[in-house]
C-alpha cells in the first residue's frame, strides 16, 4: 500500500499542470485520491465523507 501511495503522489504531482484553473489544480489531489477507492457515488460529499 506504501509504494501505491507513492505512486499516486508522483501521478498527482503531474496534474495540476495540465489544469487550466487555480481552484482546479488546488484540489486536483485530493479529488483524485476520493475516485480511488471503492464505494458508493463519486460526487463531491460523498467523496469528502469518505476520505
Amino acid at each position: 500500500m506504501e509504494r501505491l501511495q507513492d505512486e499516486l503522489t508522483e501521478f498527482v504531482a503531474d496534474v495540476p499542470g495540465s489544469l487550466p484553473r487555480r481552484d482546479q489544480r488546488r484540489w486536483s489531489e485530493c479529488r483524485l485520491r476520493g475516485l480511488m477507492p471503492d464505494g458508493g457515488r463519486k460526487s463531491i460529499q460523498p467523496m469528502a465523507e469518505r476520505l
